[in-house]
């Protein structure tokens, strides 16, 4: 899922999302609460028609900004009490705040409140976390049942915590389980610690969730740990990654990330990547969007930033036709091989 914090994917147009093959985007409760506030989006007629993208819309509610806005924020069982990062404004999310917020936009599938620990984090502080975690994620679910939200066709899904200690992320998934979310995120990875940690994480959390439900981990990740965590069972994913890099000239390809500021791109008359479909890909070379990039054109920007998305969108739909095929574990293993031994 191209990610739209503020109602945008950075550099693109819905036109653009559409071009691409994006199924669904990512916009973020704290973040629109503050500016312009729900309740302006909710009088302009929610979020998809204020940004006018006719696609499904996941929305954060806030839980990664317990742990990337620590210096700002009080924890209580109760929620959320946030100084503003804008103008030192007072803000608190509960569970109730929460799925009001995610109402007013109209999300088409709301997360839970949250809390990420950071990494490292100790035993005790991590099972607090969870127990909170657990309390907020059944309020927002009896909530979203109360208030309609789900008798209108709209989702909800759960959060399983656990940080490093893998038994606390049974107990999180498995507490989860329980409550029968639509679908289910494994949070509080790629806070810090290394890839095979995350992994590890990853893969001690997913079999305890339902098999029948969507599986999304959330904030990552570069293609192969992508494709490693399909491996692991899991079905969603959203990162800033492939749209923050491009606006510095990074462009992926199957052999691995290149930097399009560099000199040998000057007179390079080919595209990112040869055969792509995308827009990019289809009409300029390496050395036009070189020149664009060092020369601080935005439509450099906005061009890599297309190319990114579709490369991760069109790799994402190679690894649901492989697994189709039967033949998936090969294929991801091979891939994985060229893209890591290239870079």
């Amino acid at each position: 899922m191209p990610v739209g914090t503020q109602g945008t994917v950075k550099a693109l147009t819905p036109a653009h999302l559409g071009e691409i093959g994006a199924q669904m985007i990512l916009g973020n409760t704290y973040h629109l609460s503050l500016r312009p506030g729900s309740g302006v989006i909710r009088g302009l007629g929610g979020l998809h028609a204020f940004m006018g993208w006719g696609g499904p819309i996941l929305t954060d509610s806030g839980g990664f900004q317990v742990f990337s806005l620590a210096k700002l924020r009080d924890i209580s069982d109760d929620g959320v009490a946030f100084q503003s990062h804008l103008d030192g404004a007072r803000l608190f999310l509960g569970p109730r705040e929460v799925m009001g917020i995610q109402s007013d936009l109209g999300s088409d599938i709301a997360m839970v409140l949250d809390e990420c620990p950071p990494w490292p984090v100790g035993r005790d502080a991590c099972a607090l976390a969870c127990r909170r975690s657990l309390g907020w994620a059944r309020r927002c679910r009896e909530i979203a049942a109360e208030s309609g939200f789900l008798a209108s066709g709209r989702h909800v899904f759960g959060i399983a915590q656990g940080s490093t200690y893998d038994d606390l992320r049974r107990e999180s998934a498995q507490a989860l389980a329980a409550l029968d979310f639509s679908g289910y995120a494994i949070g509080g990875v790629s806070v810090g610690e290394e890839e095979p940690e995350m992994l590890k994480q990853v893969a001690s959390t997913a079999p305890h969730l339902p098999a029948d439900r969507p599986r999304y981990v959330m904030g990552v990740g570069t293609p192969p740990q992508i494709l490693r965590m399909v491996a692991l069972g899991v079905d969603m994913f959203d990162c800033v990654l492939p749209s923050r890099v491009a606006r510095n000239g990074l462009a992926f390809t199957p052999a691995g990330p290149i930097n399009l500021r560099n000199e040998r791109f000057r007179t390079d008359a080919g595209p990112i990547v040869e055969g792509l479909d995308n827009y990019t890909c289809r009409n300029f070379s390496r050395a036009y969007l070189r020149h664009l990039i060092t020369a601080g054109e935005m439509l450099g920007g906005t061009l890599v930033t297309m190319h990114n998305l579709h490369f991760f969108l069109d790799l994402m739909a190679q690894a649901r036709s492989h697994i189709g095929a039967g033949d998936f574990a090969a294929w991801q293993k091979s891939w994985i091989r060229r893209y890591e031994e290239a870079g």
